[in-house]
């Protein structure tokens, strides 16, 4: 399914040697059709690795160095376009040979090749110039993020500096990903998603058992649509008192165990056509013998002043205000979050107190991602095993990667691929978890008598006494771990005490975790 190409062979995942060098397009072209790989999940794949590869081929740009310019972006885009151009100066041998270029060439090249009515396709991905997209897909801020199944440079999980060894790293990860996700790593780790899922999709097609879901969701349209995300996810700090500074030596974040993952193989998701409710038909719908069907409804949050809510923490929906009522679209795992009793961390509602006056009601539901979210689980068990960072971490961005680009058209303009945008679900997710930090958040509370002082996504900040632990004891996905411990120092406790708003509570926080910041375990989600 794959091959790997550096400056001083050709080899196998698993490390045999195949040819010596590829020193010009030619010989590339001769390597694909002799080694004629078949696709897993994706196209067949050729990756060239190492700076001296790409020589041999004449992939060389010369986009500048990080100190000519102010702006990395910049240096991206230039090198990207460079790319580009070599590319299409160089790969005339192979289009002549009967390749045919699918898009642009850049830090992949799609190659396909018709005979008759049967059409190879082979992606060549260029190892050294995968950074020219990283602003697209892999990290924002112009920090390098994670290159997917390539991983990390900021984390300590990318290749080995040398060739060689990179090459061996690099084919014992790509036979790990068709081992236990049975496809083959895609341009992006949103798109390995995607390719797990269509793999899913191919297979029930196939056996006829199972859901398979073949259109877009996208949003209906909604009278007076919140602004912004559909189920936003929380972003809250208040300002310490006395009691939560009392005997506490630790600053703690609690973070849920692969929260997305956990949701998206628990959840119910809608597809087909929705129907469109108003009046007394939308209230009537929430109320159904399992619970209110998939969907969204307009309600209105009552005031967060006019319930007896805990003080201590953020309101129990990120669109309601304390001192007046909002109508707002959610999700129907909102539905339920505000209808459970105060102390599971809904408001105690009844259905008619939330006024429903309008609803999109969708024809089937079931758990479409429950066989997805099951491989992935059991990969991820399988990485954290056997102690292996950086397929764990490649594992984190597939699902992150995949459930945060469901919002977005523009990623899936492809037929094939339209079904992958799903909003509805990122946002029942997003909200799943969001409820479900909450319902922990009033737990310990209960059993500790501690009140987190921030909450970002998916992570809670707590002060705690030393050996006091508030994490679950299960490792169960989308329980809660501790993300960051640090010892409250002094100084720290001083500018916590003396805090006088939640910027200053944040700057504290910030400055206590800064040394936590890059050995974090990212179990969370972080920001999608």
């Amino acid at each position: 399914h794959a091959l790997i190409v550096t400056a001083d062979g050709t080899y196998t995942p698993s490390g045999r040697e195949l040819t010596g060098p590829v020193d010009s397009v030619e010989k590339l072209d001769k390597l694909i059709r002799w080694a004629s790989l078949t696709p897993l999940g994706a196209p067949a794949q050729i990756w060239v690795v190492g700076q001296a590869a790409c020589e041999l081929l004449g992939w060389i740009i010369d986009p500048g160095s990080e100190d000519d310019v102010d702006d990395m972006e910049a240096l991206r885009n230039r090198a990207a376009q460079e790319l580009t151009a070599v590319l299409h100066a160089t790969l005339t041998p192979m289009l002549n040979a009967g390749w045919e270029l699918r898009g642009e060439p850049g830090h992949v090249v799609h190659l396909s090749r018709s005979i008759g009515n049967f059409t190879s396709m082979v992606d060549v991905v260029i190892e050294p110039y995968v950074w020219t997209y990283w602003n697209k897909d892999f990290g924002w801020h112009n920090r390098v993020g994670d290159m997917g199944i390539l991983g990390s440079p900021t984390a300590g999980t990318y290749l080995p500096d040398d060739d060689l060894p990179a090459a061996r790293e690099l084919g014992r990860r790509l036979a790990w990903c068709a081992q236990h996700l049975g496809v083959l790593p895609g341009p992006t780790p949103a798109r390995t998603g995607a390719a797990l899922v269509d793999k899913i999709k191919r297979e029930r097609t196939r056996s006829g058992k199972g859901i398979v879901v073949t259109t877009p969701g996208s949003v209906p349209p909604l009278d007076g649509p919140p602004r912004g995300d559909l189920e936003p996810a929380v972003g809250w700090t208040r300002v310490p008192d006395a009691q939560d500074l009392d005997n506490v030596h630790r600053l703690v974040s609690i973070d849920q165990r692969a929260a997305y993952l956990a949701s998206a193989g628990m959840l119910e998701f809608g597809y087909g056509q929705p129907t469109h409710l108003t009046g007394d038909t939308a209230a009537a719908a929430a109320v159904g013998e399992k619970g209110a069907p998939f969907g969204l409804w307009r309600i209105t949050l009552p005031p967060g002043q006019a319930l007896s809510l805990p003080e201590k923490l953020p309101l129990p929906h990120p669109h309601m205000l304390a001192d007046q009522p909002v109508q707002t679209w959610v999700t129907t795992v909102s539905l339920d979050g505000l209808c459970s009793p105060v102390a599971d961390g809904g408001i105690g509602a009844d259905l008619d107190d939330l006024d429903i006056t309008e609803a999109w009601v969708y024809p089937q539901q079931g758990r479409a991602l429950d066989k997805w979210a099951k491989i992935l689980r059991e990969a991820r068990k399988t990485a954290v095993d056997t102690e292996d960072a950086a397929t764990k971490r490649f594992l984190g961005t597939c699902y992150k990667g995949y459930i945060g680009r469901m919002v977005n058209p523009d990623m899936w303009t492809a037929k094939q691929m339209q079904h992958h945008h799903q909003p509805l679900w990122r946002a029942s997710i997003i909200a799943h978890c969001r409820w479900r930090g909450r319902r922990v958040a009033m737990r310990i509370a209960r059993e500790h008598n501690r009140w987190p002082v921030r909450t970002v996504t998916d992570s809670w900040v707590y002060l705690l006494a030393d050996g006091e632990d508030i994490a679950d004891a299960s490792d169960a996905l989308g329980k809660m771990s501790v993300e960051k411990d640090t010892l409250l120092t002094d100084p720290l406790l001083s500018a916590l005490a003396s805090a006088q708003d939640v910027h200053e509570v944040n700057l504290a926080i910030r400055a206590a975790f800064a040394d936590d910041e890059d050995a974090a375990d990212d179990e969370g989600e972080g920001v999608l």
